[in-house]
């Protein structure tokens, strides 16, 4: 049996969707014995799979069995040895700063288009952009 590496990710439940297990694998933040891999690699057992899921934690697995269809919760750590360190601890500061920057009040209604236009500039503004 041969299973995406795409596939097997979603299967086991690394990342939420097949399509997130596939943006990372483009994003090269998935690697198969040392090497980036695209989401169309097929996966053989023993394989050892590093995904990186948030910025500060990669997951560590060693594949044990394939499979290509979701299993209950229950099944799913048969499909891989898991060597990956702990996860970090949430930092609060950051759950923060990831909150939308524009609060609008209930009942606001859409923002005009000027209002969208300076809330994008905002939400896409670098500070450190200018440093040259």
């Amino acid at each position: 049996m041969e299973v995406r590496i795409d596939k097997w990710l979603h299967v086991a439940r690394v990342f939420k969707t097949r399509s997130l297990a596939s943006r990372a694998c483009q994003l090269s933040r998935v690697r198969v014995n040392g090497a980036a891999v695209k989401p169309h690699r097929l996966l053989a057992v023993g394989d050892r799979v590093e995904a990186e899921v948030t910025a500060d934690w990669t997951r560590v697995l060693v594949v044990r069995e394939l499979a290509d269809r979701t299993l209950p919760k229950a099944e799913v750590p048969r499909l891989f040895e898991d060597l990956s360190p702990p996860r970090p601890a949430a930092d609060p500061l950051q759950r923060l700063m990831r909150r939308p920057p524009v609060a609008r009040e209930r009942g606001a209604g859409r923002p005009t288009k000027k209002q969208r236009r300076e809330i994008e500039s905002f939400e896409s503004f670098d500070p450190g952009a200018d440093e040259d």
